[in-house]
């Protein structure tokens, strides 16, 4: 009986899996090719049907104007849905101000609203369009029309909105909605990116992490301008390590530095600088299949089809699966929340079910960026760990990492070693060693550590994200009194491919240091040779004349 109730189990949640993918509608430019291909493709990679893919003629630019956004996309989008039965509207004769048709509403169909790259991104306020100085009105801060054309398709199962500042979320935070409130909000997420292929990748990874489930570390950069969103970081790296990823913290002023440890970012989540910076924009920077990743911003978004400007095309470029941003200024307390969406991805929920509970407004600033129906933990830890051995070698050191963190965490810190150990026989790797090695100290085993870091000082070299780990290990060494070994290390750092001249400014001083340590002081000149090459020419001082 257990096993036929099991199969009953497996059956339904497979038919609701279909069920959604069955209720996704897709949005296209019909003026964009590579945009009705990449709802094509979407489409044939969840199994969503093909008729519901709807195709408009829009403009190909990412910003327009009120009275382009009503006559061509919300409007003509918003009349389809309901003729379909999607919406359950009953239309009237009567329009508003800006020709939005009013609509009699009772509830939706859809699943998640999927806009393909090619759909205008913000709709601006023009001129003649009134701002009137009551409710949201009243606040300055809130007088502007300007929003996200996602966060207004958001609200195609309503009639009426307001234009300007923004319209509560009946979902947010909201562990138990009602058929009301699910009815109210269409959940929308967006593929989109720099290219097609950035875009089209989003779909891929997500596919490619739902087999074998989310694996890498954990990254928090906390330390920034408000004391509220410290807070939300704060919990979002408590509910990391509940999980048992294994992670990093920084807490100081700035964000992560371009030489900081960031091998296998499957979570990051911090702020607060207006450009990618640090480890994402070092040349060899990817990010591993499925990561989710949110740089709080208030222009984070201003653009999404850049690979350089702003938060999101950047990540996009650099392989991020989801993400999240804003068109322009928020405020904090109307962005995506991170302990939010953490909250929502640990327990099973979707990316579009996550974002949908972790935004408090609509008609304002926000996106998300990703399949909405990706499922970041589809795949339990158990039964990510039982198939380790068929993982990618590249990423089974990160599934032993957690499988070590969580075995310390419950107090079994000498089977979190040998878990660390056992699977160093297999498959070496620098992250295992240098956290079994890390247990090994912390347990009193100084002679067992060396061993363990023994491993990477016999490597004969370090790909570019191993690189900040073999660094960590130098300088280990060094304290340690093998200055020889030290040594050898950051010879085979400093021939890594990929490292910047920010990293190698950074770098240069401590491996021409540890050289001077060894006696070798010809290699410490050349690399302070090479230091001053990089480094900018000092100011020439005034002269008077």
């Amino acid at each position: 009986m257990t096993g036929i109730l099991f199969l009953l189990l497996v059956a339904v949640r497979l038919c609701a899996a279909d069920d959604e993918a069955a209720r996704v509608i897709v949005l296209a430019n019909s003026d964009d090719p590579d945009s009705v291909k990449l709802a094509q493709y979407y489409a044939d990679r969840r199994g969503v049907p093909a008729a519901n893919i709807i195709t408009l003629k829009l403009s190909l630019a990412e910003s327009v104007g009120w009275h382009e956004f009503v006559p061509t996309l919300f409007q003509p989008l918003q009349d389809e849905l309901v003729k379909r039965g999607w919406i359950d509207g009953i239309g009237m004769e009567a329009t508003d101000a800006l020709g939005r048709r009013r609509y009699a509403m009772s509830g939706h169909k859809i699943s998640y609203l999927v806009v393909c790259r090619g759909v205008p991104l913000k709709v601006t306020g023009e001129a003649d369009m009134p701002t009137g100085t009551t409710g949201l009105a009243a606040n300055p801060a809130f007088r502007t029309h300007t929003a996200a054309v996602d966060a207004e398709l958001a609200l195609l199962a309503q009639s009426g909105t307001p234009t300007v500042g923004f319209v509560p979320n009946p979902l947010f935070n909201n562990d138990r909605p009602s058929d009301l409130d699910l009815g109210q909000v269409v959940k929308v997420s967006r593929l989109d990116g720099p290219t097609y292929e950035d875009a089209r990748g989003l779909v891929d990874r997500a596919l490619e992490a739902e087999k074998t489930g989310l694996i890498g570390r954990s990254y928090v950069d906390i330390g920034g301008p408000h004391a509220q969103g410290d807070r939300w970081l704060e919990d979002t790296e408590k509910q990391l390590a509940a999980l048992g990823f294994d992670g990093d913290v920084d807490r100081g002023g700035g964000t992560f530095p371009g030489w900081a440890r960031f091998d296998a970012p499957a979570l990051y989540f911090g702020w607060y600088t207006g450009e990618a910076n640090g480890p994402f924009v070092q040349p060899g920077f990817r990010f591993p299949p499925g990561a989710v990743a949110l740089h709080i911003h208030s222009y984070s978004a201003d653009t999404v089809q850049s690979p350089l400007h702003d938060w999101v095309g950047p990540l996009v470029h650099r392989g991020v699966t989801a993400t999240f941003g804003n068109v322009t200024e928020p405020y904090l307390e109307f962005t995506h929340e991170p302990q939010l969406i953490v909250k929502a991805l640990a327990r099973g929920d979707s990316l579009g079910d996550a974002a949908a509970y972790a935004i408090p407004v609509y008609s304002w600033q926000g996106i998300v960026i990703g399949d909405p129906l990706y499922r970041p933990f589809k795949v339990s830890f158990e039964d990510q760990w039982a198939g380790r051995d068929k993982i990618a070698p590249e990423l089974r050191p990160y599934v032993v990492l957690r499988r070590m963190r969580q075995l310390d965490l419950a107090g079994h810190r000498n089977e979190a070693i040998w878990a660390g150990l056992e699977a160093q026989k297999t498959l070496p790797s620098v992250a295992v060693a240098l956290a079994t090695a890390d247990l090994q100290t912390a347990a009193g085993d100084i002679d067992g550590a060396r061993l363990a870091l023994a491993v990477i000082s016999s490597r004969r070299g370090f790909g570019f994200a191993e690189a900040p780990l073999a660094v960590m290990v130098a300088q280990r060494l060094a304290n340690d009194g093998k200055l020889d070994r030290a040594l050898d290390i950051w010879r085979r750092v400093m021939t890594v491919r990929d490292l910047s001249s920010e990293v190698r400014i950074a770098w240069l001083p401590l491996a021409a240091a540890a050289a001077r340590s060894a006696n070798e002081a010809h290699q410490a000149m050349r690399w302070e040779d090479e230091l001053k090459g990089l480094l900018p020419p000092a100011p020439v001082p005034a002269t008077k004349p």
